[in-house]
């Protein structure tokens, strides 16, 4: 592993997998979702992790709505926009590759496999619904799997790698996935340094115990040596744990209402930017520096922010500032 420097901040604003039901502060609306992305920036984020969202919560692909997300955070902040190409189990590829083809983004998430991927439990725990389309979203899970064939792998790859330019958050939710990774770059379709994303506590993928994440960087270790950078996150009421974990192994973070919308036991965070500030403060009690958005693109090699576009029409528009 590329030991850390600067420790890189991720931010998953909203995700696909919470429901408006759950929290009052989850960002749903595309000024939220803005509003969420600035603050978490300003509050330390270099990255955000980037889904979106209709008014009433259910996931969207749509360019036009990433439309009246991406172009205002690029404009108000020099942070780092990762685009889901997962988006929801509920999408099709096609839908799922629309918003990151549309605007070919510095990084882009990948997740390196199909896989049960089980959020039917909050139903359970959820009383008061405040739309009908929530708890059969969430129950279908138990029955529908997140499809990612070694085929739609290497489309996103060539499409939106190769063919954009855009480098990629590596989505690892088992040992299985590093190996995954790693016939890729054997056949040179990625390049290191490979920015690995340990995602843990997931029902379907890895645990949440911290042996899985000292196993999983040395896996990580004998794969691809010093040709990766390490980050790592947990759901739920392991996010701060985990977060830490990462840190004091030499990696980076990721924490955001998309993966736990607790700050503390009993205490749902009121924001983004409040996770945000609690794992900087950790990280500072721990003496490690923070990464700008300007550090994370030289340490993962990112092609920079101009080249983050859309189409309008037949001309190609560049979103840019300085």
């Amino acid at each position: 592993m590329r030991r850390a420097e600067k420790v890189i901040i991720s931010t998953a604003v909203t995700g696909s997998i919470h429901v408006p039901s759950q929290s009052d502060y989850l960002p749903l609306t595309a000024e939220q979702v803005v509003r969420a992305a600035l603050d978490a920036t300003a509050a330390g984020s270099a990255i955000i992790h980037l889904h979106a969202r209709h008014p009433d919560g259910r996931p969207a692909f749509e360019p036009a709505v990433f439309d009246e997300i991406i172009p205002p955070i690029i404009a108000e902040s020099d942070a780092i926009v990762n685009i889901s190409t997962g988006g929801s189990p509920a999408m099709t590829m096609d839908e799922r590759l629309a918003a990151a083809l549309r605007f070919e983004p510095e990084l882009a998430s990948l997740n390196m496999g199909s896989m049960n991927f089980v959020y039917s439990g909050i139903a359970d725990k959820v009383s008061d619904w405040k739309h009908d389309w929530e708890r059969p979203y969430l129950l279908r899970s138990y029955s529908q799997p997140f499809v990612n064939t070694y085929e739609q792998i290497e489309r996103i790859l060539r499409d939106l790698g190769r063919g954009a330019g855009t480098r990629f958050e590596f989505e690892c939710y088992d040992i299985g996935h590093l190996h995954t990774l790693a016939y890729f770059a054997e056949r040179g379709l990625v390049e290191p340094p490979f920015f690995i994303q340990g995602v843990f506590g997931i029902l379907g993928g890895i645990g949440a115990d911290h042996e899985n994440l000292t196993h999983m960087i040395s896996i990580a270790d004998k794969l691809f040596g010093d040709d990766y950078a390490f980050s790592a996150f947990a759901a739920g009421r392991a996010q701060m744990p985990f977060a830490t974990h990462s840190a004091l192994s030499g990696g980076h973070v990721r924490v955001g209402l998309e993966d736990n919308l607790w700050i503390r036991r009993g205490e749902l965070a009121v924001s983004n930017a409040q996770q945000v500030e609690a794992i900087r403060a950790i990280l500072r009690g721990l003496g490690k520096e923070i990464a700008s958005p300007e550090d994370a693109r030289r340490m993962l090699h990112l092609k920079g922010r101009v080249a983050v576009s859309r189409e309008e029409g037949n001309d190609h528009v560049d979103v840019r500032q300085g």
